[in-house]
């Protein structure tokens, strides 16, 4: 060592601090990758992914790896310096002048610098160190599986198993802040329909059938007149066939089948024609989640259903237009139009149907009603005050000033609200 020169070293000593300005950034480069883009890289046959994606495939190998060359270049580097030092300023104070003087360049120009370099942008450092790394893995591959050997046999001392390697797989709630924080890179209504898919799990059919009271279907037992009448001013595409009442339900009468009888002659038209024309009945149990409802659907070929209660009772009537409303929102854009049971009036007050469900109050009016205990308004205000209201008592409910305009058979039945109060709540709160 006395006889290279001072230069020849100082140049060498340069050289690994560079080297562990690489290791450093490798290390943060390869930890900071996020392993989704990683993967679309992979898929797309980037030999920089390629090579990064093996690495990581072994995240203790790989720290091993880069820290035996970042450890062995900082050690040399200190040996240097000292020798450098030692030269110039004399035993004592280049000692001390190389501890100092090397530590603060290591970790201006060997750590913060490189790592936050990486942190920023991991591809741009990661898939070019990995065509150095890979090499430079089965080089020394003896002295990194000796190293991990030793470490593993202390991690399992303290019960830590190194296979057990947490995996790539996200929940639904994870998923939902990555869709979140993708910002301009999906348009905001791609977001909002993949988080109400998302949320399809935590949704049951009956927050979006239609209540039985409000189901619209053909009474058999009527006169064919009436029945033929009801059938030619219908606005459904699909009408059940029941006996006198809803829970007799005989069938579905579908839209093909309607324009085909309304063909026939009227007289032609009779009750054994009807029933030979409908399909059978299915039905669905109470508290089915959208998705796996979604896919019943489908399997089934079918688009419409009755809920059903534990008992076999009749709680409503679900679609799979009401389904695919719950992810990609109403199909109508007017106001008036996209929800029969909310209209807005010219005084900025909005008039709601008892009956209305939470779940499309919320999404009609961007409010956030509470969703979790009674399904329709009118549930969850007699919820709310504990009695049967008389008309124009007026309350406040979840902030929004509301007025109940007409109770009928012990059931709220219009209710008038005034937006625009809570608005000016909020903001002076």
């Amino acid at each position: 060592m006395d006889d290279i020169t001072t230069t020849t070293l100082s140049l060498f000593l340069v050289l690994l601090i560079l080297l562990s300005g690489f290791f450093s950034s490798s290390e943060t480069g390869m930890m900071s990758l996020n392993r989704y883009k990683l993967k679309h890289s992979v898929n797309k046959k980037n030999k920089g992914a390629i090579l990064t994606q093996k690495l990581l495939s072994r995240p203790d190998r790989l720290i091993g790896l880069i820290l035996i060359g970042n450890n062995f270049v900082n050690i040399l580097a200190a040996s240097i310096a000292t020798i450098i030092c030692t030269r110039l300023w004399g035993p004592d104070a280049g000692v001390i002048i190389a501890t100092v003087g090397l530590t603060f360049i290591v970790l201006v120009f060997a750590e913060v610098t490189p790592k936050t370099l990486a942190a920023l942008h991991p591809e741009r450092i990661a898939f070019p160190a990995s065509f150095i790394l890979m090499p430079l893995f089965k080089l020394c591959y003896p002295f990194v599986l000796g190293l991990n050997s030793i470490t593993n046999g202390l991690l399992r001392i303290f019960g830590i198993k190194i296979n057990d390697i947490d995996n790539d797989h996200l929940n639904s709630d994870e998923l939902k802040i990555i869709v979140n924080e993708a910002g301009a890179l999906i348009p905001k209504r791609h977001q909002n329909m993949l988080l109400s898919i998302l949320d399809l799990e935590q949704v049951t059919v009956e927050d979006i059938m239609v209540p039985r009271n409000e189901i619209n279907g053909i009474n058999i037992e009527q006169p064919i007149d009436e029945i033929i009448n009801q059938i030619k001013n219908s606005v459904h595409s699909r009408l059940p066939i029941y006996r006198d009442e809803i829970d007799h339900v005989e069938g579905f009468l579908n839209a093909r089948q309607m324009v085909k009888l309304l063909t026939y002659d009227d007289n032609e038209i009779t009750k054994e024609a009807l029933l030979k024309a409908m399909t059978p009945v299915y039905f669905i149990p109470e508290g089915t989640p959208l998705n796996t409802q979604l896919l019943n659907f489908q399997r089934r070929k079918s688009r419409i259903g009755l809920v059903v209660d534990e008992y076999g009772d009749i709680l409503g009537l679900a679609t799979i237009e009401d389904i695919l409303e719950e992810i990609v929102g109403e199909f109508t854009t007017d106001f008036a139009d996209s929800s029969r049971d909310i209209q807005k009036e010219e005084d900025g007050s909005v008039i709601i149907d008892g009956s209305a469900t939470i779940r499309d109050i919320n999404r009609t009016l961007k409010w956030e009603l509470p969703t979790d205990g009674p399904k329709t308004l009118n549930g969850l205000i007699l919820e709310y005050i504990e009695a049967i209201p008389q008309a124009g008592t007026g309350m406040r409910l979840e902030g929004y000033p509301m007025e109940i305009l007409q109770v009928k058979s012990n059931m709220i039945k219009s209710i008038r609200v005034w937006p625009e109060l809570y608005q000016n709540k909020t903001e002076l709160d």
